[in-house]
């Protein structure tokens, strides 16, 4: 086990009309452990028989200190679980919150001498009001049965916002307390929607807590919240364990890796280990899904395909946790029903280590990875040294001069701690244009809360870099984007910035058939944010094969005017051109959350090609929108039929679908295309997952385009 964080040293100020010191140096802290050939920790070293350097570099050491943990449990005591049915059980008690027993530390102190930091997080947005109810009485059996003198716990909840329960104790009676006072139940509304699934090949619809447009498809803010709790818990220079109940992390629509990057590298800086609980257990899945699921169609039960994408999903969930764990030097407990092992866990990966500091004589806040290394001095100590390699350096923003900031922004695109200050979402679609090339439209959606804004004249303005790369299968360059834009808004409408978003979109050059990876990162320069997305999408081939070559299936609730962008970087006629979702100087705007209100329009758009037509030449094509909720079909659209092709490129038929919505009410959707190609007696059936919500007042500010 080993970690590291950076804490902050004091600035000092003289009083006014005196001179002033200002002293900027960041404390660097590394666990070591030391074991013998047995095994067992050495526990006899001094600052003397350890050398630390940093890039090579031999650093001074200024804080050595021995944690001893000891390992005796506690005399077990007794506890009591709420009587009755489980309602009664997952009331709230009405008692007052219980007050912290151990003070927080000052930073950068070792407060908590020979104490082993365990923190329980209850992630209550994945997790049904059983397995809620499973969780906490497992924390209060191993607070009640195996917690050792040397634990210190604290309590985190997490539901629309983290909550610290209870702060650092040993104090089990107030420990147990805090746990029997959680609302159990609270949360899983959003579990439910979670665990649903638009279809076997879909991955996509778990909500997050936070139900506002940008958030409400996006895992992301749940590893978000995660980033969040190892960042509070930063303030303690100890290894700190992180129990992260719950019950699986699912993949959505979108997806972004550097989240999960930024979030294991926030813990490492922090030095927390993520020790996941899956809530769940061992769980068995009957073929063809339990009682609260609908009954499945079609052949799916008969052919195995069901089950098959049933435990895929399952198994999806599951995948996340092992990353957050084996990134961060912990371990994931999964498909146990003794969830108490994995406190346990976490209690025998931390015994007796070293805390050592040091003032690194580097200080430049360059944002890179630096290299550490400890080494025994005397050769005559022989012991297996355990501890953190490396550790990304500061950021910061307002020392930055213009090279600087030019250098930040393309080393953004290859160093491993991505920068997710600035909160991004975003889509990938393609549309063919040649027999083996696709167009690729970009589309980034923003919110307005995140943006800066400085005022000239009166308006107020933005400005953004963004930045795309674009890599095949083999991790070669084959295409990108770069552009800087200037964001104007009016003063009425900068007063509304805050309930809006931006959405930024370009068009990639051609590319051919394949699997691609794409890293886009957005920086507004007026505060230094800066948002990193990535993600993996695949062109197909719609030159060739027997199946029916279908582009990407846009859902959108905007058509604005080319002129009505607050923001381009060119106004380049063969680009805007090139867009097949650009239409009579319109621009059909992508929505990526999948977010809709009564209030607005649903536009569906996509293309066919090549289809068959008979012996006079004629096509017989013909779509229809579908909207479903669980098995029961709420709305069709009329069908449209489609007899010749389109004029704009050679063997499209293009398909649009204006739905209104004021008629539907609020609830989470299936939406299905239906298309079918009576000549080439060809069919698809591309599904994706909706939400509708209540009219909002607060429409978007507009696009910023390329």
């Amino acid at each position: 086990m080993r970690r590291l964080i950076f804490l902050a040293a004091a600035t000092l100020f003289a009083q006014q009309d005196q001179f002033i010191i200002r002293t900027e140096t960041r404390l660097v802290i590394v666990d070591l452990t030391a074991r013998d050939k047995s095994g067992r920790p050495i526990t006899n070293l001094t600052k003397d028989d350890v050398a630390v350097y940093e890039d090579g570099v031999k650093q001074d050491i200024s804080v050595f200190e021995l944690q001893k943990l000891e390992g005796e449990p506690l005399a077990p005591i007794s506890f009591a679980s709420k009587p009755g049915t489980l309602e009664e059980r997952t009331a709230p008690a009405k008692t007052a919150p219980a007050k912290p027993v151990v003070a927080a530390p000052a930073t950068g102190t070792i407060k908590y001498q020979d104490r082993r930091l365990l923190c329980l997080f209850f992630d209550m947005t994945t997790m049904q009001p059983p397995e809620q109810l499973r969780a906490q009485e497992a924390a209060i059996k191993f607070l009640s049965t195996q917690m050792t003198q040397s634990d210190l716990v604290e309590i985190m909840t997490y539901t629309t916002a983290i909550k610290i329960v209870q702060e650092w104790t040993d104090d089990r009676d107030t420990l147990i307390s805090a746990l029997q006072k959680l609302t159990l139940g609270e949360g899983s509304d959003l579990a439910d929607l979670a665990a649903t699934s638009a279809d076997e090949g879909d991955d996509s619809g778990s909500f997050t807590a936070d139900e506002t447009e940008f958030n409400i498809f996006n895992t992301d803010r749940k590893l978000a919240a995660i980033e969040d709790a190892a960042k509070k818990l930063s303030l303690f220079p100890e290894k700190k364990a992180l129990i992260y109940f719950n019950s699986g992390i699912n993949k959505t629509g979108v997806e972004n890796q550097s989240q999960l990057k930024a979030t294991t590298n926030a813990a490492a800086r922090a030095n927390v280990s993520i020790y996941p609980v899956d809530a769940r257990g061992l769980v068995a899945l009957p073929p063809g899904g339990d009682a609260t699921q609908a009954s499945s169609r079609g052949t799916g039960n008969f052919t195995g395909t069901n089950q098959a994408s049933v435990r895929s999903n399952f198994n999806d969930s599951q995948e996340t946790l092992e990353t957050l764990a084996a990134d961060t030097g912990g371990r994931a407990m999964l498909d146990t029903n003794d969830l108490t092992m994995g406190i346990r866990q976490a209690q025998g990966d931390m015994n007796s280590y070293y805390i050592i500091g040091y003032y690194s004589h580097n200080p430049i806040e360059d944002g890179k990875y630096r290299r550490i290394d400890v080494k025994l001095v005397s050769k005559s100590i022989s012991a297996r040294l355990d501890f953190r390699k490396g550790y990304f350096a500061a950021k910061t923003w307002k020392k930055f001069n213009a090279s600087d900031k030019e250098q930040q922004l393309q080393e953004a695109l290859t160093l491993g701690d991505p920068v997710n200050d600035l909160p991004l979402a975003l889509e990938v679609d393609y549309f063919r244009v040649a027999r083996e090339r696709c167009v690729v439209p970009l589309s980034v959606k923003i919110p307005g809360s995140a943006v800066g804004l400085t005022r000239r004249g009166e308006n107020q303005t933005a400005d953004f870099d963004f930045i795309g790369q674009v890599r095949d299968a083999t991790g070669k360059l084959v295409s990108g984007v770069r552009d800087n834009i200037t964001v104007k808004l009016s003063g009425d409408t900068a007063s509304k910035v805050g309930q809006r978003y931006l959405q930024y979109d370009a068009v990639l050059p051609p590319l051919a058939p394949g699997t691609y990876s794409l890293r886009f990162l957005a920086r507004e320069n007026t505060s230094g944010k800066m948002g990193t997305f990535e993600t993996k999408f695949i062109i197909p081939d719609l030159g060739s094969g027997s199946k029916m070559r279908l582009s990407s299936v846009v859902w959108s609730n905007q058509r604005e005017p080319l002129a009505s962008a607050v923001g381009s970087a060119d106004a380049n006629k063969k680009l805007i051109a090139a867009n097949p979702l650009v239409q009579d100087n319109a621009k059909l705007i992508p929505s990526i959350t999948r977010v809709f209100r009564k209030d607005q329009t649903l536009y569906v758009y996509f293309e066919v090609y090549d289809p068959a037509s008979d012996d006079r030449k004629a096509l017989s094509l013909e779509a229809q929108v579908n909207l479903f909720q669980g098995a029961r079909k709420v709305y069709s659209s009329p069908a449209t039929r489609v007899t010749k092709l389109g004029t704009a490129r050679p063997g499209v038929a293009p398909f649009s679908f204006q739905i209104p919505l004021a008629k539907l009410p609020p609830g989470q959707y299936i939406s299905q295309v239906n298309v079918i190609d009576e000549n080439g007696r060809k069919f698809a059936f591309p599904r994706n997952e909706i939400v509708l919500l209540a009219p909002d007042n607060s429409p978007a500010a507009g696009p910023a385009q390329k």
